[in-house]
């Protein structure tokens, strides 16, 4: 089930200039520590996802990574960028796109 209110929100942070978007910008952001959340999307390579999982981890950056039931083309829909992983870079954003998350799982289970 796609989140509507998570891609709006998506869509909100990207008008606000506050999305990393690609393999480059989202590792950039995480190594620099602007990022809050990474996002990836459910058609994502396993070792993209082993890789952007590593790097949030590392040196204690402790970045929560949520792989999202939406592919590539939904993500692409909602934020204008084409892309596999994005990272959030507003604390904000990011707060309010983990409890829509978290509330999702709960729901679910």
């Amino acid at each position: 089930m796609d989140n509507p209110k998570l891609l709006s929100l998506l869509g909100m942070a990207r008008r606000a200039g506050k999305l990393c978007c690609g393999h480059d910008g989202a590792v950039g952001a995480i190594r620099k520590k602007s990022a809050k959340l990474c996002i990836l999307s459910s058609d994502s390579s396993e070792r993209l996802r082993k890789e952007i999982s590593r790097e949030a981890a590392y040196e204690g950056r402790d970045i929560p990574v949520v792989t999202m039931e939406a592919d590539m083309q939904l993500l692409g829909h909602a934020t204008g960028l084409k892309s596999a992983v994005i990272t959030v870079n507003d604390e904000g954003f990011a707060n309010a796109m983990l409890k829509l998350v978290n509330t999702e799982k709960e729901v679910n289970a």
